[in-house]
Formats: C-alpha cells, structure tokens, sequence
C-alpha cells in the first residue's frame, strides 16, 4: 500500500521534471544544468541526474558542443499537441486566420519550428481554384520558407550557424539560395524589417511573407504566414498585406494569453 510520504516524494519529482522542461522552454538560448539549476535550487546530484533522464527520453536535446540542453523532438511534440487541440484556442485561432484569409484574399497558416523544419498546424485555404496546396502538419524546410528564415533571424547567431551547417541545402526552384554565404547575407537583409519571405524559393510560382508570434516576453515560438501563386500575387503585394499580418498576430498572441 503506498503511504503518504511515497505520494509526496513521486509528486515532488514530477513538479521537478516539468520545472525543469519550462525552464529550458523559456529559455532563448542553451542552458547547462548548472544553469538551470540557479533557478531551481536542486541538490547537484539531482539536477544532473534529471537532465540526464531527460535528454535520454527525448525531452531535452544537448547541444552541438554538448554544452547546454535546448528543448528536444518530444517537449516540441508536446507543445505542438497542446497549442493545436485545445478546444477554446483551436476555434478562435481558427478564426482569426479565417478573418485574415478573408482580408488578404489567399491561403494563410501558422507553424512552429521543429529542428530544421517548419510544421503547419493550423491554416486556411483561399477560396481560388488555383492554389498551393501545403496541409496541416507538412513540414517544410527552414532555409527557403517565409516562415523559416523569420525562425532563423530569431535564434542567436551561434545556434543559426552550427543549425545550417547541419541541413542540406537542397536546389527546390532556381530562386533557392543554396548557397550559405548568399542566404545569411538574405538573413541579415531581412532582420531589420523581422519579417520572412520567399520569393519563389521552395516551390516555383509561390509567393509568401511572415511575421512572428511571440510570448510576452518577446520570445518567438510561431509563425504567421500567406503565400500566393505568384501568378496572381507579386511578392511586392504580398508584403504590402504586412500589417494586416502582424494585426492577426497581435490577435493571437492576446489569445493565448488570455
């Protein structure tokens, strides 16, 4: 029969995985279990053992020097699932890209990061029989979407680096920048403006542009996008629907908030 004392040690450990895994959440940059641990004031043996338990199970990933842990396939799984089914966010955040979808005249999502991709999670179609058809939980790269290089613009400049060099560069259209030099020079162009755009890059005859969705402390988890035939949207169109974009997201982001 489990006693008291057992229930509370169990409950105790659970509260410190998960403080753990909202620690690393939050965090915009790798963090060490040392650091970790100057919020949490664990035992060291603890905290070591517990990062560890966690970088096993998928939930932390080490980085590529092995200093620090960012968050694994698992944690953003988890977030992803939590951020997609809720009842409440899943209806107004459907609308709120329906509204858009309305203003702007075409197909509008929004996606997370996943490790060198992007997943779409939630989007509306336009209601033109000529559209691009790219569904909820595609994955698509990160160094040739709109939603993937504005990802990449907001992670620091060490990560950006040693993530690119990871990722084949791979020819989509002739508007591809496979070239790392030319990309991180596009990068740096469009940092200033924090927005994403892909004029042609994954697929031939597509438009898009980004903004981003960020928590209240400014951190970027999301992306919201448009992307166009670019048969019937300019890219220069598209970026002048911006501001209604970044409208929407101000819209989303008070809605997860809430």
């Amino acid at each position: 029969m489990t006693n008291a004392s057992d229930k509370s040690d169990k409950s105790s450990a659970a509260l410190r995985v998960l403080s753990i895994l909202e620690t690393v959440a939050k965090s915009s940059t790798p963090m060490t279990a040392t650091e970790i641990n100057l919020e949490l004031k664990l035992p060291k043996p603890t905290i070591h053992r517990l990062c560890t338990m966690l970088e096993n199970e998928g939930y932390l990933q080490p980085r590529l020097d092995g200093r620090g842990f960012l968050p694994g396939r698992r944690l953003s799984s988890m977030a992803l699932g939590i951020f997609s089914n809720n009842d409440h966010w899943r209806t107004e955040r459907h609308g709120i890209l329906k509204r858009l979808s309305e203003e702007v005249g075409e197909t509008c999502n929004i996606s997370i990061p996943d490790g060198s991709q992007m997943v779409y999670f939630d989007r509306v179609e336009t209601h033109w029989p000529l559209r691009i058809q790219l569904k909820k939980n595609d994955r698509v790269p990160i160094y040739c979407t709109a939603s993937g290089k504005l990802f990449l613009n907001n992670i620091p400049s060490v990560k950006r680096s040693r993530l690119l060099a990871k990722i084949h560069l791979e020819q989509y259209t002739n508007n591809t920048l496979t070239d790392i030099n030319k990309l991180k020079r596009e990068l740096k162009r469009l940092a200033p403006q924090d927005i994403g755009i892909d004029n042609e890059e994954f697929m031939q005859g597509m438009v898009a542009v980004a903004v981003p969705l960020r928590s209240e402390d400014g951190a970027f988890y999301g992306a919201l996008a448009m992307h166009a035939p670019s048969a019937r949207m300019s890219l220069n169109d598209a970026i002048g629907h911006i501001p209604k974009l970044k409208v929407a997201a101000i819209d989303l982001v008070e809605l997860i908030h809430e």
